[in-house]
């Protein structure tokens, strides 16, 4: 079993949502925690919560997407920390758009935050993890496995980054490397991204987990060593069912979007130009 007690662990998007919620479960469970954000003030309050359980946990306010910053805010948490176990990569955007609609800068924001940025971290650290056979986990969606509706860039990143760590895993199992990749896909999970603005409403007429859900299932990649875990588990089904008839898992999208698009009485997408 894994014992997150005294285990440093580094989280990114912390201020809010999955990161928040797995920082605070895993402080409950004796874990040092170092949350990272780009908001001072939510980060900040995480932080004051995840102290009262363990008081050696750090912050630190960086933008992610500034790849230029990532080697040196690498150094800066692990020296702050005093070394590292567990890289959680969480931070990441949502884009909601008909694939045709998304603007370059949107697609750019969304490839670099959700792939570029935690595999540039991943690197920086893979060092240190390695120094205690730790763990990069991946934050990643059923959307990467699941071809979702009107977002397929979103969709993209995170199959992207599905696929970096199936890699990753391979090449340092190739080196002899002692550090476990995991990959944990949730599903609908109740937080703000879901509410952004400059997205289009969610079609998903699934209830929403609570965001703690998060915390057993990195909890379990960690202990089993397993490459990958949906959240919920029901969804760990579904890619097996896509592969077996892709065309009819697609075209049976295609029929339950249009579904609730008449359930919802929103506008049917244009179509492109």
């Amino acid at each position: 079993m894994f014992d997150p007690s005294g285990r440093r662990v580094l989280i990114t998007g912390a201020s809010s949502g999955l990161g928040a919620a797995l920082a605070m479960g895993l402080a409950q469970q004796g874990a040092v925690i170092g949350l990272a954000a780009r908001r001072p003030d939510r980060l900040d309050a995480v932080l004051a919560e995840v102290r009262r359980h363990s008081p050696d946990s750090r912050a630190w306010v960086v933008d992610l997407a500034d790849l230029d910053g990532i080697d040196a805010f690498a150094r800066t948490a692990v020296d702050d920390l005093g070394g590292l176990d567990v890289l959680v990569n969480n931070a990441g955007i949502p884009k909601r758009r008909w694939a045709w609609n998304h603007r370059p800068d949107e697609i750019a924001d969304v490839l670099r935050i959700n792939v570029e940025s935690p595999i540039r971290l991943t690197t920086a650290l893979l060092g240190d993890l390695a120094a205690s056979n730790g763990h990069a986990v991946f934050i990643g969606s059923v959307a990467a496995r699941l071809a979702p509706p009107n977002e397929a860039v979103y969709s993209a990143s995170k199959a992207a980054i599905t696929a970096y760590a199936e890699g990753l895993r391979v090449d340092l199992g190739v080196a002899g490397c002692p550090v476990g990749v995991h990959v944990v896909q949730p599903g609908v999970l109740a937080t703000e991204l879901f509410e952004l603005p400059d997205n289009d409403p969610s079609l998903s007429d699934i209830e929403p987990l609570p965001p703690t859900a998060i915390v057993d299932a990195v909890l379990g990649v960690l202990a089993s060593g397993a490459t990958e875990a949906f959240v919920p588990e029901w969804f760990r089904d579904l890619p097996a069912v896509k592969a077996g008839n892709l065309d009819g898992f697609l075209q049976g999208a295609v029929e339950y979007t249009t579904g609730r698009i008449e359930t919802l009485g929103i506008a049917p997408p244009e179509p492109p130009t």
